[in-house]
């Protein structure tokens, strides 16, 4: 596809307003200062100034911010050709800008900020995946009401692997199983026996016994490695988060609840996420998962990216794209399809303009609530307990996710993850059970709570 000719029907540069100027919002301001189609003047975080140094590590000249604490401030700024530093979207959801993405990471603000920006006849470019896990579907429909568009972004890993996924099946390609590596990779140096992931380092001697596939059992050499990592994590809640937003809207689900998340070397990939019968680890087809990029430091990383695992049905076919470096399984029998990078707000222009230009989601059509990201203990936690969600992987001490089918929220239904997110415990929760909404004391008064139960009765008719 030739985009210049699939956006030529674009008049003007479609205007945006970005809040939270955190990693994703600050790249996406700096790459919206070079997309012709795009401008990026407006900037909202829970102070001016964090608004201001997003605009100022985005290479914007600092007599050209300007901060505004009401309506009609922003309004002279905007017609001043001015950019805008605010802390509250209601500042500046007035003015005649086309898209709000939503990059704060906070579900309960985020419920605020999509709210607002739909009532302003604004579209919603959803980064925030906390928010999007309980209550996206819901915003999707609530805008298509309205004559909006609420949309996943490119830049994040569940709109890329959206894209993969339906890539494949409109080319008619059997697919066997989706997802993406997690955020870092697995760095092993077999000379020292040192591991490191995330500038974090341990001695795993062990794993370099079974640093070779070869010809042994995967789930013999899955479960050694898991054991000689073991000092690691081998979890994370965002892995989960992104692959429920994809569950709900290809239909993919995973294998097992928590993920089976093995560390693999890339060429191991179509090997080890194959069905049981042809010596992998999945039950079933279409299933999602993750993977830990287990690597020297001299070999390439997957970045993060996404990937899908096919079936060669076309063996001849495979046989020569296995020749020019296409990665197959050991039998032939699959293979893997891999996009190895996600560019954060560098590329998420793609989406925005999608969604403002042709009136497309990257949900696609179908983005309903087949899965939910539901909360689990790890620990024993007594009533009052606050389930204070933070770190960079805004994650919750003593709480673990599972994705499982979705339910309507009532007093006896698992808690999501990120509706559980900073409420107390009001009753005790033993380690290993799941977090009921009963469980919770609730702000009746939340957005978060009113979008879900608003989503619940929509789709799951309670």
């Amino acid at each position: 596809m030739n985009y210049h000719s699939y956006y030529a029907n674009a008049d003007r540069p479609i205007e945006t307003c970005v809040v939270g100027t955190g990693g994703f919002g600050q790249s996406f301001l700096a790459q919206a200062q070079r997309v012709p189609l795009l401008s990026g003047r407006i900037a909202v975080d829970v102070s001016a100034d964090s608004a201001v140094a997003g605009f100022l590590a985005a290479g914007i000249e600092p007599r050209r911010i300007r901060i505004c604490e009401t309506a009609r401030e922003a309004k002279a700024a905007w017609d001043g050709g001015d950019s805008i530093a605010a802390s509250d979207l209601a500042t500046v959801s007035e003015l005649p800008f086309d898209v709000v993405v939503e990059a704060t990471g906070r579900p309960l603000a985020g419920a605020r900020h999509a709210m607002m920006a739909i009532d302003a006849g604004k579209h919603l470019a959803l980064v925030t995946k906390e928010l999007d896990s309980v209550v996206g579907p819901g915003l999707k429909k609530l805008a298509a009401d309205r004559g909006r568009i609420v949309t996943t972004v490119d830049g994040d890993q569940p709109s890329l692997l959206i894209g993969m996924v339906t890539w494949a099946e409109v080319l008619g390609f059997h697919l066997i199983a989706a997802g993406k590596s997690s955020e870092y990779d697995f760095v092993f140096d077999p000379s020292t026996g040192r591991l490191s992931c995330n500038e974090n380092y341990a001695h795993c001697s062990a794993l370099g016994k079974h640093w070779t596939l070869g010809a042994r059992a995967v789930n013999e050499i899955v479960a050694a490695r898991r054991e000689a990592t073991a000092v690691f994590p081998q979890r994370a809640v965002p892995d989960l988060c992104e692959l429920l937003v994809v569950a709900n809207s290809t239909g993919l689900q995973p294998d097992r609840w928590d993920l089976h998340a093995p560390l693999a070397r890339i060429n191991e990939v179509p090997t080890i996420f194959s069905h049981r019968d042809g010596g992998g680890i999945l039950s079933g087809e279409r299933r999602l998962d993750v993977f830990h990029c287990l690597r020297t430091a001299d070999e390439i990383s997957f970045a993060g990216g996404v990937f899908i695992v096919i079936r060669c049905d076309d063996r001849r076919t495979w046989d020569i794209l296995a020749k020019k470096g296409h990665i197959v399984s050991r039998t032939g029998d699959t293979a893997m399809v891999f996009m190895p990078r996600h560019l954060l707000g560098l590329e998420a222009a793609t989406s925005i303009l999608d969604a403002a230009i042709h009136n497309i989601s990257g949900y696609g059509t179908d983005y309903r609530p087949r899965f939910d990201l539901v909360a689990v203990a790890t620990e024993d936690l007594p009533a009052g307990t606050l389930l204070a969600m933070g770190g960079h992987h805004h994650a919750i001490a003593g709480v673990t996710a599972e994705i499982r089918p979705a339910r309507a929220i009532a007093s006896n239904t698992p808690a999501p993850f990120y509706l559980a997110a900073d409420c107390r415990l009001a009753t005790s929760v033993r380690r290993g059970a799941g977090i009921m909404i009963g469980d919770l004391e609730m702000d009746a008064g939340s957005a978060l709570l009113a979008l879900r139960r608003m989503q619940d009765i929509h789709f799951l008719g309670s």
